[in-house]
């Protein structure tokens, strides 16, 4: 254990240093709909992005959409207007979860089954994917319970996790790998907005992610706030998100949370530190 975690250490400082300084394409942005934001709007196909993650259409018994089999929100989204966007050409479109974490991991039956109602209701956007939005981590000792309600769900599937409790990318893997239907893919959320790790160590438990489960499970959320004095969160800087960018070149990378953080002025400082495509 001690050589592994040495080796580690030696090749995580290693492509630290040698991470390119420019940003990678960004292959989607992620929307989280509550009463206050129902009009998610940005320029983040400046940065190549095509496809939205919405976390949920379903949140707290309430729905998002018409027909879903829930009370339906007092306001819905304008989902023909954002499935126009060119940033939401595709979407994975999230189901049904709840506001606090504790209690929707108390509820997963009974959001699995809301999901199964709500995703027959989907509303008029190009969906490519679906995205069961209870969040997974090591303390959640009854993660593997959700095996049996996630294969009755709709493909393409993925779930999030994070490592609140840094057991390290091996062992999550591991655990991970142990239950998780096969194929249903993971959103490894990066933990640096709130200081967890640096960039380059979620790089490794991406790599880690990927040799385990297979490349194509594995796409890596990117955390695009930081802590605010005094509580709450603000935007991410260029100088703080451009290096944490940098480190993921060729994963697929998505923000959190786009309509909240990745700001038409950041976008645009993200945008001019992007390679340009060669010319034909």
């Amino acid at each position: 254990m001690m050589k592994r975690l040495a080796a580690w250490l030696a090749c995580a400082a290693l492509v630290a240093g040698c991470a390119t300084t420019t940003v990678p394409p960004i292959e989607g942005v992620i929307w989280q709909p509550h009463n206050d934001m129902l009009t998610p709007s940005g320029n983040w196909e400046q940065l190549g992005v095509k496809r939205l993650l919405v976390q949920w259409t379903a949140v707290d018994g309430t729905s998002f959409v018409e027909n879903g089999g829930l009370p339906a929100a007092p306001k819905l989204p304008d989902w023909p207007r954002i499935g126009r966007e060119p940033w939401a050409r595709e979407v994975i479109l999230g189901l049904a979860g709840r506001f606090n974490e504790k209690n929707a991991r108390g509820a997963i039956a009974e959001l699995a089954e809301q999901s199964q109602r709500v995703a027959q209701s989907k509303p008029p956007v190009n969906v490519v994917g679906w995205y069961f939005p209870v969040e997974i981590d090591p303390t959640w000792s009854e993660a593997k319970n959700l095996a049996p309600l996630l294969k009755a769900l709709p493909r393409p599937l993925w779930i999030s996790v994070y490592d609140s409790a840094n057991i390290g990318p091996y062992e999550l893997a591991e655990s991970l790998a142990s239950w998780l239907p096969p194929d249903v893919g993971v959103f490894f959320q990066d933990g640096v907005g709130v200081h967890a790790r640096e960039a380059y160590v979620a790089k490794h438990y991406a790599n880690v992610l990927s040799a385990k489960l297979g490349r194509n499970r594995v796409k890596l959320i990117a955390e695009a706030f930081r802590p605010k004095p005094g509580g709450g969160f603000r935007p991410a800087t260029l100088e703080e998100l451009k290096p944490q960018l940098a480190q993921y070149e060729g994963y697929a990378i998505y923000l959190f949370e786009g309509p909240h953080y990745v700001t038409p002025e950041l976008t645009k400082q993200l945008a001019s530190q992007q390679q340009l495509p060669r010319s034909q």
